[in-house]
């Protein structure tokens, strides 16, 4: 790496691509090309939460692509919210379609005319729902990849619910699913309570997850919404209780996308490259065999790399062996560099002694008893989550300051408390005169705390601000 993690904005940008993330060139806007390495620690990442979905009774399903703009645009304040970056099929072959369709920005529109035709009776519920697919925004603001783009894969589960008690249960299970997935990414967060101005068009509330970054802004990496009986009342999701009455279902809808590999890469990264948490390394461990002076003994090191190998796959660990004619010192650069968590040298001292050698990318290294290979490995991942999350803990805690008047807020860096009056306005003016600073919300389920708007001073209620991607 030429460009220090100090310099994060340049830094990312050549991280991403030097260690093989993805590749820009594509040419169209938004649209880059994510290669084995980068949608392979995606899919690894979307597995960890698809499993998590699935132990909540989430079912895993496939809907269409496109919407018919009439389905689009029932929910008034959904097409006003996403209108603008809506992306259209007007055109099939050489003719003129007569229904408008609508390349998904998320997928509401297009689930719940569904639900409407499966819910009928109490007995129906719960109704609860995923898929992993990629959504379409015309994105105008500058893209970068995994964070900002117009092409985004991510996981969205749709729920339905009898009354809105089971749909509170509901927020709740999504914030520990969330958080439980977070933990295997070593990535701790703050999860609050966006402003009504900033929710997700036509819902309750929105719940956020804000991932700080190095450079102090926050990343936006998840959200829950709370969607109350809105959208059943536009597409009829209706249901008979067992009196024979009808209702309208009460809904919920979590959101997260590839954002959570931007955020890893970002927090856990250092000088050297990537450092990937071992859950979501498409590559747990590489092994390095150190050639001899002598042929004989390169022979049995590579015999011994290959035993190593086999053991470790046998035990359901993903391997790779780099049997490249690089220097060893080449192959360590090139593999921190991708963010493998942990290296496994085998020289011939090593196999006199009957010991591998095992080298952290959190750092450190230390030899082990072959014997104990595959026990070593597990407690070394296990050491590199608990030193990454550990670290991560530490610049989040370190970076949560309380603001006590406009001055801090332009001067500092990170996320701020400070009080605001709820006044739209007033979070408007801050914005602008703190060059980005903006309301990020309220800890959820938590007693809001008094306090004077640091803006107007009027009463009000502590907030968290920070800027955001």
């Amino acid at each position: 790496m030429n460009i220090p993690k100090s310099n994060f904005s340049d830094w990312y940008n050549e991280v991403i691509y030097s260690a093989g993330i993805v590749d820009i060139r594509y040419p169209v806007k938004g649209m880059p090309i994510y290669t084995s390495w980068g949608f392979g620690a995606i899919r690894k990442s979307f597995a960890i939460l698809e499993e998590l979905l699935e132990q909540t009774g989430h079912g895993q399903m496939l809907f269409p692509l496109l919407v018919p703009e009439d389905l689009f645009g029932a929910e008034g304040e959904h097409i006003k919210g996403f209108g603008g970056e809506v992306l259209w099929v007007t055109q099939g072959g050489n003719e003129t379609l007569e229904r408008k369709l609508a390349v998904r920005p998320t997928s509401e529109t297009i689930m719940y005319p569904m639900f409407a035709q499966w819910i009928r009776a109490h007995t129906d519920f719960p109704l609860k729902v995923h898929q992993t697919v990629t959504i379409y925004r015309h994105e105008t603001k500058a893209t970068k990849p995994l964070v900002r783009g117009r092409e985004v894969y991510w996981n969205e589960a749709h729920s339905a619910f009898r009354n809105e008690k089971e749909a509170e249960e509901s927020i709740r299970e999504g914030l520990q699913i969330y958080s439980e997935f977070y933990a295997t990414l070593a990535l701790p967060f703050t999860a609050l309570v966006r402003p009504d101005y900033d929710k997700f068009p036509g819902a309750k509330y929105s719940i956020a997850f804000d991932i700080l970054m190095p450079d102090g802004k926050v990343l936006q990496a998840a959200t829950i919404h709370n969607l109350a009986d809105n959208f059943a009342k536009v597409y009829s999701i209706q249901y008979d209780d067992e009196k024979g009455e009808k209702h309208y279902a009460h809904q919920t809808t979590f959101g997260l996308s590839m954002r959570c590999l931007a955020a890893a890469i970002g927090v856990h990264g250092d000088d050297k490259g990537l450092i990937l948490p071992p859950a979501i390394s498409p590559i747990q461990a590489i092994i390095i065999p150190i050639p001899g002076k002598e042929e004989k003994e390169s022979a049995a090191v590579d015999a011994k790399a290959k035993e190593v190998k086999a053991k470790l796959e046998g035990a359901g660990i993903r391997v790779h062996l780099d049997c490249s004619e690089k220097r060893p010192g080449e192959k360590y650069y090139h593999w921190e560099m991708k963010g493998v968590p942990l290296r496994i040298e085998i020289g011939p001292r090593d196999i006199a002694n009957k010991k591998v050698m095992l080298a952290l990318r959190t750092g450190g290294k230390k030899p082990i008893d072959e014997s104990k290979l595959v026990e070593a490995t597990r407690d070394a991942f296990a050491e590199i989550l608990k030193t990454l999350e550990e670290k991560a803990k530490k610049e989040l805690e370190g970076k949560i300051s309380k603001a006590k008047s406009m001055d801090d807020l332009k001067k500092g860096t990170g996320i701020f408390t400070a009080g605001w009056c709820e006044n739209q306005k007033c979070a408007d003016e801050v914005k602008t005169e703190t060059g980005g600073v903006e309301v990020r919300g309220f800890l959820f389920d938590k007693k809001k705390e008094k306090a004077k708007c640091v803006k107007c001073g009027k009463d009000g209620t502590l907030a968290y601000w920070a800027k955001a991607y």
